[in-house]
């Protein structure tokens, strides 16, 4: 099939699939599926091995598949970081940053000593599939996430947490692991790694995405609190910031994917301004009511609603289209018999003892054995790991180990979707009853 009928064949199915999201999004819900396996499934049956009527090569496209998952990637971490409201002195942030520091390097040297030792692969590509495969996915993962920004749940917090910091804490690991196959510059004993790609675009990225959030948050709430102007601009409050923040974090050689998330958390923490008395340019009389709204003293709730809103459109349509060219490139890959002990390797021991140890072996946390099980399952592989994947190949790494690479990747990719979007309903309707138990009895013996 030419490009254009490609393109006008991707167009149609996106548009069935998310047409068929609203239409039986709640039907969706109550099954235990996840709209994501819908959209795997149908990939798979429009690809080479169904019927045939759309192929995508991991090489060949690798350019476009990576833009593609790399903006997927930036919305959803954006609005991942909009979804924490808790102030960052609380305790439960120690949560997702355990998680996305001390289990995650756990899980990468877990998995680098699987690939060393049983995978027979070099130390510098298995490092690299540790760290294509270490972070959780903020895509996929919306439904063991926070949906309401005042939700203090430890495990939604933690899982929402872990997703927006890994995929950029993962980001070193992916330059070690090219580096060390000779295709990144580590300097002289790992100095450069350890200065620039660890210290520097670390704290440089999430310090930078912070102050634009808070910066640009603050202006455009003074604009509209105190001269009523920049009113009914919510979208392209978030798709500027996300791309003036990547942009930055991309001149200055810090990771754009914590530089994005932290951007976002800072604009879920601006307040009204308190300094000066409004003088606005025009007459409450002369604005619209959804502009009064926008402009008066519930002005940083509306900004945060509106764009929170319109982030969470965009992310849905983002992953049908790479979930749908996920299933098609299922279809093109040969899949080594390696994969077959590999995935329940990585689900059911590695991931479960990285989070045992790294939030309580190591410093400790406060969290209930229940949440602490369901943390070491949902650990969704998915976008986040083809972007690093594809990123690895956009390298030139050896086409042979690409190819192997990619076949244990989607392998893990689809197993994820599948083995979570399969359990997640049941097993998050269970633990919010649980929750829900104790606070009904003690409410029964309050009324008696």
């Amino acid at each position: 099939m030419n490009e254009p009928a490609a393109f006008t064949l991707g167009c149609i199915v996106v548009g069935l699939l998310l047409i068929a999201k609203t239409l039986g999004g709640s039907f969706i819900a109550r099954l235990p599926m996840s709209a994501a396996m819908l959209y795997l499934c149908v990939g798979m049956a429009i690809g080479p091995v169904g019927l045939g009527l759309l192929k995508l090569d991991a090489f060949k496209n690798v350019a476009l598949l990576e833009r593609l998952t790399e903006v997927a990637v930036l919305v959803s971490l954006f609005t991942a970081g909009m979804k924490l409201d808790l102030s960052l002195s609380d305790r439960r942030w120690r949560i997702p940053v355990q998680l996305a520091s001390a289990s995650m390097v756990m899980t990468v040297a877990a998995i680098a000593a699987v690939g060393l030792w049983l995978l027979d692969l070099s130390l510098g590509a298995s490092v690299l599939l540790g760290a294509i495969l270490a972070p959780t996915d903020p895509v996929l993962a919306s439904d063991v996430q926070v949906t309401d920004p005042g939700d203090r749940d430890r495990l939604r917090f933690g899982l929402t947490g872990e997703g927006g910091l890994n995929d950029g804490t993962a980001f070193p690991f992916v330059m070690l692991g090219l580096g060390l196959l000779g295709l990144h510059d580590l300097g002289d004993y790992g100095w450069r790694w350890w200065a620039i790609d660890v210290l520097w675009a670390v704290t440089g990225g999430l310090g930078l995405g912070y102050l634009m959030g808070t910066l640009v948050g603050r202006a455009i709430i003074n604009l509209r609190m105190r001269h009523h102007e920049a009113l009914g601009s919510d979208e392209f409050i978030a798709l500027g910031l996300i791309a003036l923040t990547y942009g930055l974090a991309l001149v200055t050689e810090t990771y754009g994917f914590l530089a994005v998330f932290a951007a976002g958390l800072a604009l879920r923490r601006i307040d009204e301004p308190k300094s000066a008395a409004p003088t606005p340019a025009a007459s409450a009389t002369e604005l619209s009511s959804s502009e009064q709204e926008a402009a008066g003293d519930q002005a940083p709730a509306h900004m945060m609603q509106q764009v929170q809103r319109f982030n969470s459109q965009l992310e849905s349509f983002l992953e049908v289209a790479i979930v749908l060219a996920v299933g098609v490139l299922v279809t093109t890959v040969k899949f080594r018999l390696e994969v077959l002990w590999f995935v329940p390797l990585l689900f059911l021991v590695i991931r479960p003892l990285a989070v045992t140890v790294g939030l309580v072996g190591l410093l400790g946390s406060d969290i209930k054995t229940s949440q602490l099980r369901l943390m070491g399952w949902f650990g969704i592989r998915g976008i986040g790991s083809l972007y690093y994947l594809l990123y690895a190949i956009s390298h030139k790494i050896e086409p042979v180990l690409a190819q192997r690479l990619l076949s244990i990747t989607l392998a893990v990719v689809m197993a994820s979707v599948i083995a979570h979007g399969i359990s997640v309903t049941p097993l998050m309707k269970r633990y919010e009853a649980r929750k829900k138990a104790p606070r009904s009895r003690a409410s029964k013996k309050a009324r008696k």
